[in-house]
Order: structure tokens, then sequence, then C-alpha cells
């Protein structure tokens, strides 16, 4: 019993020896590891920013700053600032460095880890160098990594505007998106900042947009840059509204049998027929998320694009819209967005492919094509013209 007392004693002892020790240890090492990693961050700094002297780091939280920036340092001599971002290209935790001088032009900018396939993300940011920001937005984003250096060339700007900030400028660092969100809740309180866009099957005048409010409270119309709000009934201060708005509320459409039509190609999954004559299709579109490409190193998902497309009897196109898609090795951002599916409005089967494409997406160009010239296909069908 003694001799296991003496030894737990024992193991005590060293047990507090060795802690005095690591104190010690830790006391003598600490400050040189802590001047090693600030010399380390310094050197990261000077990457971007070569000619500082010292940096300072900024606390965030007196600043209202981009969403993608998530460290900011001060050149202790007033050079600049140099801003570290955060954004997702054709993956995800793209993280870049960007020095930006007192006259806001980019001193540098560097990648500091990614995920993307292709890695043009390592050697872009020299485009930077000595740019402000209207360079910036005139850089040429590189064919075939369109996701990656356009999110690389978003968070320069980021930076550029981050800059303005910690520098004391009024600058408004929402998105465009958040803009307009914004620009919506503004016209319409009552909406509570939730909105859809409607989708137009019929022949609307005067407004580019019209968005209800989900809890039913009116709606939003825009025309050009003006956004006007229309109470739960489709009524508002300007007439163009309300008569838009009140010939879509009034729009009904019945389901078309397609199985009675001899031709109609298999992807359309859905057609409706509203009682002016016109159509809403369904349809899926094949491209690169259903034959998927090695080359660019996603395999078939068999995933098609969902498509809808509204058109005339004569068929022009009214109205068309992306669902969804699963076009996502680089570009998938491109077929959800308005920019791209809102080309073929207004558009005729003689005129539908005169449409800017996506650079370095073959496979889904031509499945969307195909889509909508299917479309055309079947109003014609239907109409009794030809296929």
């Amino acid at each position: 019993m003694k001799k296991s007392i003496l030894n737990l004693f024992v193991f005590v002892c060293i047990c507090t020896v060795i802690t005095l020790l690591l104190a010690v240890t830790n006391s003598i090492t600490a400050p040189i590891i802590e001047k090693n990693q600030n010399a380390a961050a310094n050197e990261a700094l000077l990457v971007v920013m070569p000619n500082g002297a010292g940096f300072e780091t900024i606390s965030m939280e007196e600043y209202t700053l981009p969403e993608t920036v998530t460290e900011a340092y001060k050149e202790t001599t007033g050079q600049g600032y140099v801003i570290k971002l955060v954004t997702s290209g054709y993956g995800s935790n793209m993280v870049i460095m960007c020095g930006v001088d007192a006259n806001n032009v980019v001193t540098g900018a560097v990648c500091l880890s990614s995920n993307e396939t292709l890695g043009k993300e390592k050697t872009y940011g020299d485009n930077f160098k000595d740019k402000d920001a209207a360079g910036v937005d005139a850089t040429d984003t590189i064919g075939g990594a369109t996701m990656t250096t356009g999110a690389y060339k978003g968070v320069i700007k980021d930076a550029l505007t981050a800059a303005l900030v910690l520098g004391g400028a009024d600058v408004d660092v929402r998105t465009p998106e958040q803009i307009f969100q914004d620009n919506l809740a503004a016209a319409l309180p009552a909406g509570e900042g939730k909105f859809t866009q409607m989708f137009f099957t019929e022949i609307v005048e005067g407004v580019d947009a019209i968005y209800s409010a989900d809890n039913g409270a009116g709606y939003v119309a825009i025309i050009g840059e003006e956004f006007i709000g229309a109470d739960a009934e489709g009524n508002s201060d300007n007439a163009v509204v309300t008569a838009a708005v009140q010939i879509l509320k009034a729009s009904t459409s019945t389901d078309v049998d397609i199985t009675a039509y001899e031709g109609i190609n298999s992807n359309i999954t859905s057609i409706k027929k509203t009682e002016s004559g016109n159509y809403d299709i369904t349809i899926n579109g094949l491209g690169f998320g259903y034959f998927g490409d090695e080359e660019h190193y996603q395999p078939a998902k068999n995933i098609p694009m969902v498509i809808r497309v509204s058109l005339t009897p004569d068929g022009k196109i009214i109205d068309t819209l992306t669902v969804s898609h699963s076009e996502s090795n680089g570009y998938g951002a491109a077929w959800g967005t308005e920019e791209y599916y809102g080309q073929f409005d207004g558009t005729t089967a003689e005129d539908y492919k005169n449409v800017d494409v996506v650079n370095g997406a073959t496979i889904s160009n031509n499945g969307y094509l195909k889509a909508i010239e299917r479309c055309f296909a079947a109003v014609a069908i239907m109409e009794g013209g030809t296929k």
C-alpha cells in the first residue's frame, strides 16, 4: 500500500515538473512563434502591396463592407489597404488577397487557395495590377473558365469598394440582387420583401416584368429602372401597370392532350393553352447536365434543363424561363439568368438562333436551342401546320 502511494506521489511530481517546463518553454517560444507568424502574414500582404512598410489589422465591425470581405489591413504609411476575400467560382472557398492603393487602384492580386477545376485562377490576378474599377470591368473573363474568372473579377471590385469604405467614403456595398430586392420592397412594403416573378402567357405592353408578393399583398411592375407597386386587386396609380396586371390576372389556361397530336417531341412534358389562344409549354432540354462530357470532368447525370416557353398561335415567343438545370461545369450560372433566357423573348422560328451563346458550352447551348426549336414545332403542329 505504502509502495503504491509512493509511486503515485512520484508520478504527480513528474507531471508537475513537466507542466512547469512546458510553461517556461511556451513563455520563451510564444513570442518567437508570434513574431514568425506576423512575418509570414506580412510577407503574404507584401505580395499584393510590394512597397508596404507594415500593416495593421482593421476591426471590420466598425464598417459595412461587401459580404465577400473576411479580413482587412491598413498599410501603416498610408499607401492603402490589403483586403482578403472569399468567393465561389466553379468550386467553393476561393480565397483572394488584393492590395488597393490610396488612389483606389489595384497594386496586386493573388489567389491563396481554391477548389477550381481548371486552375485559371492561379495567374488571373496578374490581369488587375494597376487597374481601377473601370479597368476591372473591362478585363475579359477567360473562355472555358467563365464562372471562375467572373467570380474573381467580382471580388476585385469588392476589394476596391471595401478600400473606399475604409477610407471614409459613403459607398453602397449592396450586391445588384440586394438592390433589386430592396427596390421591390420599397415599391410594395406590404409584400414583406418576398416576391415571385410572374410568367407572361399573354402579351403585355409597356412593362418589362411583374412580380407578385408571395403573401398576396399586391404586385410590383418594372418599367425601365422604375419599380411601381399595385395593390392586391392589381390597381396602381400608373395606368399602364394596372392594365398589365389585369391582363395577367384574367388569363386562364387549360391542359392540352399532347397524345392527340402526332409528331410532338417526347421531351415536351406539358402544354397549356390560354383562352386567348397562346401556348404555355414545358420542355426538357438535353444539355451538359444530361449528356456530360469527359473533357470537362463531369459524367452524364441524365438531368435535363427544364424550360418553360410561352408562344402566340403564329409562333412568336412571349416569355421564356429556365425552371431548373444541372449545367454546373463552370457555366451553370448563365442558364438560370434573365440575361440569357430573356434573349428568346420576341423571337420566332426564323431568328431565335440569333442570340448570344455561352462561350465554351457547346453541349448546353445546343440543348437549349433544340428545346426552343421543338416548342416552335409543337405550336405549328397544333395550329395545323407542318412539323
